[in-house]
């Protein structure tokens, strides 16, 4: 523990210390002038952020719960996380952090850009300006997906967006304006169309470090996938960019649990293994400063909140599900203490500075694109688009169930049996007051569309189900609630639950104090 807040000292004084716009100053890497393929592509290394959302948005989501005053939060991003308050400390997982780090990836992005232009667009710097285009617009979803409301097409251009930045700044204090929801996803998607057809796999020696080819359409799978269009157009764009990442047979590239993890006895080696760039599930990596492998993780640490026995039990990795109990490899893969549960996809990495005084870095590896999520992409997209798919939807949920049981489950279901068990079960109450009345299906409020049906409607529960498991302790849960609308509520010890309803302006996360007081107008509350 010593060593932990020695950590988050010297990272909360060294965010502290920097302008959040600071980024905008100066040519990210310091270079002077970027004039030669080898130049831009170096420099595209830091076009990718170096902070993450995980904390913020896994505890503001129903994958956690709070376990009592007998325990106690990590730091206040986590507390204020989990309370959906505006978080205003600067720390390592902290709304600042991830602000600066994203608009620093992207300023990187904008300098190759820029420096590319100038040289004259030639051929041979197309890839890079594929993968420049690539992060700057991964770059400003992540912003819009934590820092703004779900895109709904009949409100999008009345919600705020957040700044498009995409040239270098030349001025020391830029004044910027959030401009439109609609505008932000609709330069995203411009960035996103211009870069796909550019980028090269070739031109990196560990593709997978980079936004490869199968990487850049995992992203265009499901950026269309959550930017929704009143003629639901964009999901036959989701099942086009997905099948470029799958193929035709999307069995040999899916995560193999079992041979994976079936027999290891480590946290470590679970770990290395679920980030091996040898997986072929693995599309991207990226490795980001962060605490939270210390919070989700088997340490005891940060248990006031988390991913407690309960939740496992009943809505996430254990729970009831069309497989058999506990079938899922998942299930049997994780450590505890029980008022965490986690299974240990990512690892602590710790990088000492001062070993004689322990001080250091948290350093977590995340996997941002897989084709397993891409796969739940492709068969929520089927199952939403105008002329509904349901066998292919259906194929692509036993794909999923397949890859990630046991060997001896051979588990197989048709669309009936998928319908009539996600049909008969109970809807979890808002707000939850007992253990007794927790579950896996939730109310759905779609942004943005209607189900045209109960057999699509059940398919969707599946799928976010399926996406629940798939995502767990990578954030991911909180965008779709946020997509779907799910209303649900977070107990407190002592008192009486807190319930984040559907409309509920707290689904933006705050923009960090120092932005705001800098004159960027704030997400309302």
């Amino acid at each position: 523990m010593k060593i932990i807040n020695k950590i988050n000292t010297v990272l909360a004084f060294t965010m502290l210390m920097s302008s959040c716009s600071d980024f905008l100053d100066t040519l990210p890497d310091n270079r002077t002038e970027l004039n030669s393929v080898e130049k831009i592509t170096s420099l595209l290394v830091s076009a990718y952020p170096t902070k993450g959302y995980v904390l913020l948005t896994e505890m503001a989501s129903d994958n956690v719960m709070d376990n009592g005053t007998l325990y106690s939060p990590y730091n206040q991003e986590q507390d204020d996380s989990y309370h959906w308050a505006d978080i205003k400390t600067v720390g390592t997982d902290s709304p600042q952090s991830l602000w600066d780090a994203l608009y620093t990836a992207i300023a990187s992005a904008n300098h190759a850009l820029e420096a590319i232009e100038l040289m004259g667009n030639p051929k041979n710097l197309e890839a890079q300006k594929g993968e420049a285009l690539l992060c700057r617009a991964y770059g400003h979803f992540v912003l819009a997906t934590v820092f703004c409301e779900a895109y709904d097409p009949a409100t999008a251009d009345k919600k705020l967006g957040i700044p498009y930045v995409s040239k270098p700044e030349k001025e020391v204090k830029p004044v910027y304006n959030r401009g439109t929801l609609a505008e932000t996803y609709a330069s995203i998607n411009a960035d996103i169309e211009a870069g796909l057809p550019l980028i090269d796999d070739n031109i990196y020696r560990v593709p997978k470090y980079h936004f490869n080819r199968k990487a850049a359409y995992a992203f265009a799978a499901r950026f269309n996938l959550f930017y929704v269009q009143a003629d639901k157009s964009n999901y036959e764009k989701v099942i086009q960019y997905a099948n470029m990442v799958l193929g035709s047979n999307p069995s040999k590239l899916l995560r193999a649990w079992e041979s994976d993890f079936g027999s290891l006895s480590s946290t470590t080696d679970v770990g290395n293994t679920y980030i091996s760039p040898k997986s072929p599930a693995n599309l991207l990596i990226m490795p980001i400063y962060s605490t939270w492998t210390y919070v989700y993780g088997p340490y005891s640490v940060g248990q006031r909140y988390n991913h407690a026995k309960v939740i496992c039990d009943t809505e996430t990795t254990r729970s009831k599900g069309l497989w058999k109990s506990n079938s899922l490899v998942i299930s049997n893969t994780i450590w505890n203490p029980q008022e965490k549960m986690p299974f240990p996809k990512m690892i602590s990495m710790f990088e000492y500075t001062d070993k004689v005084n322990g001080i250091g870095y948290v350093h977590a590896v995340t996997i941002p694109f897989t084709t397993d999520e891409t796969l739940l992409c492709r068969a929520e997209a089927y199952a939403l688009k105008s002329t509904p798919d349901f066998a292919n939807a259906v194929q692509d949920i036993n794909y999923w169930i397949q890859s990630h049981s046991e060997a001896n489950a051979n588990p197989i279901f048709t669309q009936e049996q998928i319908v009539k068990f996600y049909t008969d079960l109970p809807i979890v109450p808002v707000p939850v007051n007992a253990p007794t009345e927790r579950g896996v299906k939730k109310a759905l409020n779609p942004l943005g569309f209607t189900f045209t049906s109960p057999i699509q409607e059940n398919i969707i529960q599946c799928v976010l189900h399926l996406r629940r498991i798939e995502t767990i302790h990578e954030g991911m849960r909180w965008f779709d609630i946020k997509r779907y609308g799910i209303e649900f509520s977070h107990n407190i010890d002592g008192a009486a639950p807190v319930v984040l309803s559907k409309n509920d302006p707290r689904r933006a996360i705050q923009l960090p104090q120092d932005v705001i007081s800098a004159g960027l107008e704030a997400n309302p509350r």
